[in-house]
């Protein structure tokens, strides 16, 4: 089995994007004719990655029909991500008939996972990240288990989600603290070693569908001090109402 660097996440209702979720998984919903996911997919074949797992449940028929080898000779745009770049997925809905939140849906696919890999959520707008392996390779050599790019507060969220200290660790501040916190962006590095005790107690391949956020394993890996940040400046949006996706689609 060929290990991979990259998760996709994609497995969830999107409640906030109703009606639009009703009939189309959130991932699949485009900007200027493209699917969300498909912009993380592009900049990672960039980036010389060959393999990712993209994780489903809502709606996971449509997600695997929309990637999979058979729509290469319909779906151009597909046939383009799909050359020299292997999708393979992680269906938490045929296999629990729910999602299992992000740090469980990461969890069910961990032993596929490479020992640093990506996490990225598969509803946001980012089309200038870059994904450069030398990410990988920098956090790979550091002492923390995860690294998060976080952003500027965006007008949904203006408390923040988390700090950053002067030498770059992320910082579980209490949003009362007069402190500066920034959100973070659904973007981030992390070790195996994360999903372990005493961060972690749930086995890995999540065998009993445990439904698991992620920020409170942030938060206690942050307090143990083993989580590291910094701030992208770049733009990106949490496509999460259908006012925000009708914003983007009348800017681009």
């Amino acid at each position: 089995m060929q290990l991979s660097k990259i998760i996709l996440l994609a497995a969830g209702r999107g409640e906030r994007m109703r009606p639009l979720t009703d009939t189309t998984p959130k991932p699949l919903l485009t900007v200027n004719g493209v699917p969300l996911l498909s912009y993380h997919l592009r900049a990672l074949a960039r980036s010389g990655y060959t393999n990712g797992i993209i994780n489903t449940a809502w709606l996971e028929d449509q997600i695997v029909s929309y990637y999979s080898l058979s729509s290469l000779n319909s779906n151009s745009e597909v046939a383009e991500i799909l050359n020299g770049f292997e999708i393979s997925f992680s269906k938490e809905g045929s296999d629990f008939g729910y999602a299992l939140e992000t740090a469980g849906g990461i969890i069910r696919a961990l032993t596929r996972l490479e020992s640093c890999f990506w996490a990225i959520a598969g509803d946001i707008y980012v089309p200038g990240f870059d994904f450069h392996p030398s990410h990988i390779a920098k956090f790979e050599s550091s002492p923390y288990l995860a690294h998060l790019f976080l952003v500027p507060n965006p007008a949904h969220n203006p408390r923040g989600d988390f700090g950053i200290s002067a030498n770059g660790a992320a910082l579980n501040l209490n949003k009362d603290s007069g402190e500066q916190l920034f959100t973070y962006s659904s973007i981030g590095l992390y070790k195996k070693a994360f999903f372990e005790p005493p961060i972690n107690t749930i086995a890995v391949g999540n065998a009993e569908g445990v439904k698991v956020a992620l920020a409170p394993l942030l938060r206690t890996a942050m307090d143990l001090g083993l989580v590291s940040a910094e701030l992208l400046i770049s733009p990106w949006t949490d496509v999460g109402t259908p006012s925000r996706l009708h914003q983007l689609n009348a800017l681009t």
